[in-house]
């Protein structure tokens, strides 16, 4: 259940999670479709789909959806990378799913929640220990 991105950020090749909702969506689109070389073609179909036909997508899906917020494709790169974190999936996961070499850059994509941070167990809980104030 991955699928391979040929052209992705910074025209470097990666495998993603495919989730089975997605799966259906993305069969049924190439049913219709039948793209000969990539799933989603440029101005021709020898060629992939354009970063600026994507960031256009996002600005009018961000309109549709009513949001007031600034959407952009980089936003959701750090959303996904946040939620996954968020989720409990390992850090050197995130890494390779965003295709970078150093992991320094994926913990600045990260941004960890004040409730995740709130509902880490302490490793001071594991303790037993007895105050006794002072007499």
């Amino acid at each position: 259940m991955v699928i391979r991105i040929a052209h992705g950020k910074g025209g470097k090749e990666r495998y993603a999670m495919l989730s089975a909702p997605l799966l259906g969506i993305l069969r049924s689109y190439w049913r219709l479709t039948r793209p000969p070389l990539y799933l989603f073609a440029g101005r021709t179909s020898d060629k992939p789909i354009e970063p600026t036909v994507l960031h256009a997508a996002c600005r009018s899906a961000a309109a549709a959806a009513g949001l007031d917020k600034r959407v952009s494709v980089h936003v959701l790169r750090h959303s996904f990378a946040t939620h996954l974190l968020e989720s409990g999936v390992d850090i050197r996961i995130i890494q390779v799913l965003l295709g970078h070499e150093n992991l320094s850059t994926t913990a600045r994509y990260t941004r960890v929640s004040r409730q995740l941070i709130g509902n880490t167990a302490s490793p001071l809980d594991r303790l037993s220990l007895n105050v006794t104030p002072p007499g």
